[in-house]
């Protein structure tokens, strides 16, 4: 049984109570607890971990609970993990994304916690598969493209993230939010170096507003507006830029889509001009070929970016970020 289905109620509840405190937590004065007298942040997952690089640098020690190449939504937390959960200074994390880390939380009593789906707005994205006419209808120029496309734009039947779709640093803007939030939590957590985190804050922010605009200037014409891809986990993407996402096999990337799915993808490729069928770098390609092989389609890797590995186009976010805007380009034929 897929873990990714089991949210224990006893974990929610912990998660729930320490996502409230998320930054009022991290107001200890100079909380510096690691040996070395570096704030010691422990991140659930990249995402999280690149940011806390980014913007706690030399003053900060971070150590990933997600290893390189692990599923995320799969991971199984150690009684070690647990243990350095406790001893962390700072502790961030998305709820509802792995149940093994909310609950791993709820046990550990760590006091400094910041809950990233507590720093931005998470949105559901589509009830079920197959969104049937009205979810194509964006024209080029569209300005209200974005605001509807986050109504087609997942598969997240047979699915629990609290209801809401979690992958919300696929859209910069959220995650320059989310950013906000993580550098005000290590200010409050050690205040002796605030200045530093504030400016890198900013600087991370920078990045990131640049980084929206390279993908609404790069995906604002073109020949299609929808794209097929294993994992739904596009829908914030989508949405900000006025796209529709097909997911195989919704937000699971494990499960096997049924044969009236995959008909009905079929379907869709036909109608809306699709070339291409996108998979990933951490989850089974196996889906996506077939889907492609049947339908006689192109593949191509658009990466949800919940690790990085060797197998990456690129070796951090912005580099597999703006791979990610490439292959966009091309399967949806930019002009």
């Amino acid at each position: 049984m897929n873990v990714r289905r089991l949210i224990p109620t006893a974990a929610l509840a912990g998660a729930v109570a320490l996502g409230a405190t998320a930054l009022t937590a991290c107001s200890g004065a100079g909380a510096v607890g690691s040996k070395d007298g570096k704030l010691g942040v422990t991140a659930s997952f990249y995402p999280l971990q690149f940011v806390a690089e980014q913007i706690g640098k030399e003053h900060v020690k971070v150590d990933g609970l997600t290893k390189p190449g692990v599923e995320p939504h799969d991971l199984e937390i150690t009684p070690k993990q647990t243990a350095q959960l406790g001893e962390a200074d700072v502790v961030l994390y998305l709820k509802n994304l792995q149940p093994a880390v909310d609950k791993a939380v709820a046990q550990s009593g760590v006091k400094n916690v910041v809950d990233a789906a507590t720093l931005t707005t998470l949105e559901a994205h589509g009830a079920e598969p197959g969104h049937g006419e009205e979810g194509h209808a964006h024209q080029e120029g569209d300005e209200h493209a974005g605001e509807h496309a986050g109504e087609h734009a997942g598969d997240h039947e047979g699915h629990d993230h609290g209801g809401t779709d979690p992958h919300v640093w696929l859209d910069p803007v959220k995650y320059a939010e989310i950013a906000k939030g993580v550098g005000a939590a290590m200010e409050k957590a050690d205040p002796g170096h605030a200045a530093d985190y504030r400016k890198n804050t900013d600087e991370l922010v920078g990045k990131l507003g640049a980084l929206d605009t390279e993908f609404k200037d790069g995906l604002k014409n073109t020949a299609s507006r929808t794209f097929i891809t294993t994992h739904s986990a596009f829908g914030y993407l989508a949405e900000r830029y006025g796209l529709d996402q097909e997911g195989i096999a919704g937000v699971d990337p494990e499960s096997e889509p049924s044969p009236a799915r995959m008909k009905d993808l079929q379907a869709v490729a036909k109608k809306d001009n699709v070339t291409t069928v996108f998979f990933e770098t951490l989850a089974s390609d196996k889906t996506a070929r077939t889907l492609a092989t049947d339908t006689g389609l192109k593949t191509d890797v658009l990466d949800p970016l919940e690790g990085i590995t060797d197998k990456s186009q690129g070796t951090d976010y912005f580099e597999v970020m703006r791979s990610n805007l490439k292959n966009l380009q091309k399967a949806l034929g930019a002009k």
